[in-house]
């Protein structure tokens, strides 16, 4: 535990730094738009969070390399393989001139280093047809690419509200730490409670007061990172079901792919364009309720923050069952679809403003 919890600790100190040193930096790093569908902030904050994350990083790699560790050489090339995602995340942090299409472009780079540097290469996924093309490299390649490059952008698509994104990431890591300790999975094991230690020093000061936000560069860093080590943990354990990573998964993947169809097809509009009606967005405008007798500043980060649980509780409903039944393919396709299920339901009924009552929140 001492490797994680000096993660924990450097984190915090980074994040804290970076927030007490905002006047010097905060003209790069700080989100000055507050005007945008996605902006529910009533200050400049510093978007750098990632730079602690990966810092943390760096030195839970570290510690765990120099005491012989057993994985330690593995962590470190997960982590090279994670600087172009990270490095193009954090450059659009900074500059705001990063184009989508060239941040998704080097989150590929990064799972293709991934695929060649540690072998994390999808080779099963329990679907009809997919698992005879598996055997050709090639395709599992592009695949376990095209994968790992999607949850990356899912994790960054959720990241919209304080703590939202760092504590689904929490609960997908803790999954997977659980699982690697229950196939001796040691490499697995230590990189993940590494992280788990770097997103709650963040997590400290992003929620509930969002006095830092992950950004680009950490929401594509930890999207990287729970994508790769669901790749190795179902492909270094073969009694680790294949379609546990995508149960775990099953809310960023799912409000992407929901994202995609609503922009595309209901809508008619570019699917990277900015949107305001996401599930957490929705969930902000129409059921969270601000305080009364607050100041403006104080009501903005209430109901910023009150937002989040509600998703956490969805996230939840699909992590949980894809511990409990890790190793069973047939149970975790049910909840998959279980899941879908559920999270269509609720967004029409709040986009048709027909949301449940015990889902409101009136104080």
């Amino acid at each position: 535990m001492l490797v994680p919890a000096l993660t924990f600790l450097t984190s915090l100190l980074v994040s804290f730094l970076l927030i007490r040193t905002a006047e010097q930096h905060g003209h790069r790093s700080a989100d000055h738009d507050l005007s945008g569908p996605q902006k529910f902030h009533s200050r400049p904050v510093p978007r750098v969070g990632g730079v602690a994350i990966f810092a943390a990083i760096l030195v839970g790699t570290w510690l765990s390399y120099g005491s012989g560790e057993k994985g330690g050489l593995g962590i470190w090339l997960l982590v090279a393989s994670s600087v172009p995602t990270f490095a193009f995340g954090l450059a659009e942090d900074l500059t705001k001139d990063v184009s989508p299409r060239r941040r998704l472009f080097f989150t590929a780079v990064s799972a293709s280093l991934a695929v060649w540097l540690l072998d994390a290469v999808i080779r099963r996924t329990a679907i009809p047809g997919i698992d005879h093309l598996l055997s050709i490299l090639p395709f599992a390649v592009v695949l376990t690419v095209f994968a790992v490059t999607g949850i990356a952008n899912a994790v960054n698509i959720i990241d919209g509200f304080n703590g939202l994104a760092s504590m689904c990431v929490f609960f997908m890591l803790s999954a997977i730490a659980y699982v690697a300790l229950q196939t001796g999975d040691q490499f697995v094991l230590t990189a993940s409670t590494t992280t788990i230690g770097a997103v709650l020093g963040f997590f400290v000061w992003n929620f509930p007061a969002g006095r830092i936000f992950l950004g680009d560069g950490g929401a594509y860093l930890l999207g990287f990172v729970v994508a790769e080590l669901s790749v190795l943990v179902m492909g270094r354990n073969a009694a680790v079901s294949p379609m546990f990573g995508l149960l775990l998964c099953a809310y960023p993947i799912f409000e992407t792919v929901f994202t995609i169809y609503r922009r595309k097809f209901v809508r008619g509009v570019a699917t990277a364009a900015p949107d305001g009606i996401h599930l957490h967005t929705l969930i902000h405008r129409r059921v969270t309720r601000p305080g009364i007798g607050l100041s403006r500043d104080l009501r903005q980060t209430r109901r910023n923050s009150m937002t989040s649980p509600y998703l956490w509780v969805l996230c939840l409903f699909s992590v949980i069952p894809s511990v409990v039944w890790w190793s069973n393919t047939a149970v975790l396709t049910i909840f998959f679809f279980l899941f879908m299920a559920v999270y269509v339901f609720f967004y029409r009924s709040i986009v048709h403003f027909k949301t449940p009552k015990w889902l409101l929140f009136r104080r």
